[in-house]
């Protein structure tokens, strides 16, 4: 017997408050990773593992957010908490190796492509090994070609989003990229819970238990609690919002454009240069 699918229980709020918590996130981690690719190179594996950390954790928040809208009329819904803080493990692991290579190499060709594939079949890891930490009475069955477009949107979007971090053109743009960043990982999300269909055990049966809300509420204080530590870091760092690169930082690094390398005043000018001034200087009067 098919079971009775409801993913929006409580209308639009879980969809608005999981997107909301997608864009965070992605916002996070994108000023992070930017942030990387302008401090020098002992610095440049903190920030990139800090933002690593809040995709992470915005998306696995994202998911499970929107999880508590989820329900099956014939049959309460608990989860697998070992399994369920797995994924949140998987999801930081992958996201981290994707943002970790462009953080090195650039968000350019073969670097760029490696990076976003890796990240976005984190996210779509993460999302369905969340869902294998359901404990229901049926079986859960999914549609391979809706799947497979649930993981191409997951990828894309890693791609887009690790792209516009190595634009590093301000905080506005990483602004308007999480916000795209937020909706197609949430289309990922809702795409994939289209695919699901749920097969019960046995005669239709309506069970008490726990809502799923109440399972997962607890589960979500540490992750929130972390993004609201990592905004405070972003907020404070003084050279986040104004995307200026240090000072003493290493030339040439992968992933920085040419025309942000600072030039030393103290550097002698070529003697080209000088006989060219001097030149010009002794055909000009001066000015006293």
């Amino acid at each position: 017997m098919q079971g009775t699918v409801d993913g929006f229980s409580y209308g639009v709020v879980t969809p608005l408050v999981a997107y909301l918590m997608a864009c965070l996130g992605g916002a996070l981690g994108l000023r992070c990773t930017t942030r990387a690719m302008l401090v020098a190179h002992s610095w440049r594996p903190a920030w990139l593992a800090l933002g690593s950390a809040a995709i992470g954790s915005g998306i696995w928040t994202m998911h499970f957010v929107a999880m508590m809208g989820f329900s099956v009329k014939e049959t309460p819904i608990h989860y697998d908490k070992p399994l369920t803080y797995a994924s949140l493990g998987l999801a930081i692991l992958m996201v981290g190796v994707g943002i970790f290579i462009v953080g090195y190499r650039g968000a350019t060709g073969t670097a760029l492509f490696t990076g976003g594939t890796i990240t976005g079949l984190g996210i779509a890891s993460m999302h369905y090994l969340g869902m294998a930490g359901l404990r229901l009475n049926g079986n859960l069955e999914y549609n391979t070609l809706t799947v497979a477009a649930s993981v191409v949107i997951g990828v894309v979007a890693a791609t887009s989003a690790l792209w516009a971090a190595g634009q590093i053109r301000g905080f506005l743009w990483s602004v308007g990229a999480s916000l795209v960043m937020g909706l197609a990982v949430s289309g990922m999300h809702y795409t994939g819970m289209a695919a699901l269909t749920v097969h019960l055990h046995g005669h239709e049966v309506t069970t008490p238990g726990d809502s799923p809300a109440s399972l997962l509420a607890p589960m979500l204080i540490g992750p929130l609690t972390f993004l609201c530590l990592a905004a405070v870091v972003v907020m404070f760092d003084p050279l986040m919002v104004m995307g200026k690169p240090d000072r003493l930082r290493v030339e040439h690094k992968p992933g920085v454009p040419a025309d942000e390398v600072t030039h030393h005043p103290s550097r002698r000018p070529s003697p080209r240069v000088g006989r060219q001034q001097s030149h010009h200087s002794s055909r000009t009067p001066q000015n006293r």
